[in-house]
């Protein structure tokens, strides 16, 4: 398929260390400018050597990237995919120098964040005029893909997360069963300038009905910053000891609703603390997979792409709120932090 309106996609994510002796650079490429003390630098890189010193984010990128590459190829359009990272190779800067030398003049972007935020959304469509100023590559057009949380495709797949999850629990008390759909909480002052928690709220409604469930919570995981500093809840730790205390659940899934991949934030704060704190207390846990390289969400990613080719008309959404825009406003996520102290990077 020639005569396309771009020539290139960019995958655009977090990053994450590779192996033990990138955590500390990618840590201080994260926290650069955060005045974060050392100590609690190496406080955090503790979670990464937990885990062997390499966070999954670069090889479920990497799986994105192949699954997503053949299902542009399967339905012939032709659109070559870079992928750049904010935080760790390959970085924007590179990326975006590769992408210059190849010639690519107008480029599709697919940030690997859901929902609106600062952090999720305008920061990265900051990184790159940051990147784009640096390099004097201002000649390149980057348009980013619009935000999917209400596609029908994503909350598809993660109906069908769920339903595996809750395969995992026994019958034996499914009559009590919570489901927690958790996110990443962000700053009070944060989320009261965009549509954060009101596109959790949706997607969570959504794949609740999808799969007939009524008895479901939204909580949030990974808090940083100062402790005096109000930022959303509750925290998904402090909801299972809540329905531990209240004896009001026999069983809990955990969803990790506000993440495309497994990575390190989902595999610590939940597989590991959120987990142990259930086991301490007695409560059978499964948590979901997020959507990942789901067939269904792959085509999603797909079809986001047709629209801004011009391949379809159809802008899919459902629920109370229609599509996203596919140019944020202005002011859209605005946010000016006060870079707090923060006690862990946000993958």
């Amino acid at each position: 398929m020639t005569d396309l309106p771009y020539d290139a996609l960019l995958l655009l994510s977090f990053g994450g260390p590779e192996k033990p002796d990138d955590v500390i650079p990618f840590l201080e490429n994260v926290l650069r400018g955060r005045n974060v003390p050392r100590e609690r630098m190496l406080e955090v890189a503790e979670h990464y050597y937990h885990f062997g010193g390499k966070s999954p984010i670069n090889d479920q990128n990497r799986a994105l990237i192949e699954a997503l590459t053949a299902e542009l190829k399967q339905h012939e359009i032709d659109l070559p995919i870079y992928w750049g990272n904010r935080n760790w190779h390959p970085l924007l800067t590179d990326t975006m120098q590769q992408m210059h030398a190849a010639g690519v003049r107008r480029a599709l972007v697919f940030v690997t964040s859901i929902f609106s935020s600062y952090s999720g959304c305008r920061q990265y469509r900051e990184d790159i005029q940051k990147a784009q100023a640096e390099l004097g590559l201002e000649s390149i057009t980057f348009d980013k893909i619009r935000t999917f949380y209400n596609h029908p495709a994503f909350i598809e797949t993660m109906a069908d997360r769920v339903r595996d999850a809750i395969d995992e629990l026994p019958a034996e008390g499914a009559e009590k069963r919570k489901v927690l759909f958790t996110a990443h909480s962000i700053p009070n002052a944060m989320a009261s300038n965009c549509d954060y928690e009101k596109q959790l709220e949706e997607s969570s409604r959504l794949i609740a009905e999808a799969i007939g469930i009524d008895q479901w919570s939204l909580v949030y995981q990974s808090r940083s910053g100062p402790p005096n500093q109000p930022w959303l809840e509750p925290d998904v730790c402090d909801a299972i000891r809540q329905l531990a205390d209240s004896k009001s659940a026999d069983q809990i899934v955990l969803v990790p609703v506000g993440f495309v991949s497994d990575h390190m934030e989902v595999i610590y704060d939940l597989d590991d603390e959120a987990a142990n704190l259930s086991q301490q207390l007695g409560i059978p846990l499964a948590r979901a997979k997020t959507a990942g390289t789901h067939p269904t969400f792959v085509a999603m990613i797909r079809q986001l792409i047709e629209e801004r080719l011009g391949l379809t008309t159809e802008k899919r959404a459902i629920g109370k709120f229609g599509p996203s825009h596919d140019v944020c406003p202005a002011n859209c996520c605005r946010f000016e932090p006060r870079r707090p102290a923060t006690s862990r990077p946000t993958e």
